[in-house]
């Protein structure tokens, strides 16, 4: 069954409710997120209803702190992507603001995962929070349960591959300090940057490397530099590649953003949305004293990156 989106919870109606769902920020579907929906899919297994994700979006610290600087891991349609891969069958998107965040835990239970979700099985994660003041824990949730008729199920901390605790804290450090293999091991996939493909100076294609520019918006900013990527095309290809993350300081300063070169690749995608994993940092972003100069290093960096790639 394809995956259902919602963008609310009220007054769903019977055949979007009765669920059995992951609750909790879900910001990057990670190894640990994943942890929590198995749970809730074998849940759902027992109790023979459909297995959903209610994630809040946006993520509240967007609410509470608006002048941090970008967090996201994923944006809501890598979100679907990820949790359909994972036989999720609803995704609930709740819009988290005031009104919510004002809600006391008991209220937040009743309001939306009873009362709007109508959930027969809540499963959350050892950490996760909820309701005015993060006053809800799981503990809270299992008493919720008790008092409101659903089941609650609640995951233990998650180690990555390398023993590193799992979390969207450590993957968003990982990718800040140059490190796209470690955020890969806690996501259990490369963290990627989605956006749409906008003209830029067009100095790479004069110079025989025609680069695809996507804005970072809201996306955590990594380690500004070069590396080796794989690109999602809006057809499904995927495709080798090498990109710059930075301002460009040789050909004239620019707000941060991706700028990646295809391999081999040679059509136009203008307003075409793609996504770029991030695979192996290969350099900082440096400023040289020519466009020569630039150039060698650019070639440099593809053979590298085409190594790395085995492309």
């Amino acid at each position: 069954m394809p995956l259902q989106v919602f963008h609310h919870y009220k007054d769903l109606g019977p055949e979007a409710t009765g669920a059995a769902v992951a609750f909790g920020a879900f910001d990057g579907i990670h190894l640990g997120h994943q942890q929590v929906i198995r749970q809730a899919a074998q849940a759902a297994f027992e109790i023979g209803v459909p297995l959903g994700v209610a994630a809040l979006d946006p993520h509240p610290n967007r609410l509470f702190f608006p002048d941090s600087p970008p967090f996201q891991l994923m944006n809501p349609h890598q979100v679907a992507r990820a949790v359909a891969e994972l036989a999720v069958e609803r995704l609930y998107l709740l819009p988290f603001g005031q009104q919510m965040a004002s809600l006391s835990d008991r209220k937040f239970v009743e309001d939306i995962l009873v009362h709007g979700l109508g959930v027969r099985h809540v499963a959350v994660g050892f950490d996760t929070t909820f309701g005015f003041g993060r006053t809800g824990n799981p503990e809270a949730m299992r008493r919720y349960g008790e008092a409101f008729g659903f089941s609650v199920s609640v995951a233990g901390e998650v180690d990555g591959p390398d023993g590193t605790k799992v979390s969207s804290t450590a993957i968003r450090k990982a990718i800040r300090e140059g490190h796209p293999e470690r955020a890969a091991r806690l996501l259990g996939r490369p963290f990627a940057i989605e956006g749409l493909v906008v003209k830029g100076q067009q100095l790479g294609r004069k110079l025989g490397i025609p680069t695809a520019n996507v804005s970072l918006g809201e996306y955590v900013t990594p380690q500004l530099g070069v590396y080796a990527t794989r690109t999602r095309l809006k057809d499904g290809r995927h495709l080798p590649g090498v990109c710059n993350i930075g301002m460009n300081p040789t050909t004239g300063l620019v707000e941060p953003r991706l700028e990646v070169w295809l391999f081999d690749f040679d059509e136009d995608i203008y307003g075409e949305v793609i996504e770029t994993e991030l695979i192996a940092f290969i350099r900082p972003e440096e400023k040289f004293a020519s466009i020569e100069d630039m150039l060698k290093v650019i070639v440099s960096d593809a053979a590298k990156a085409r190594k790395i790639l085995g492309a």
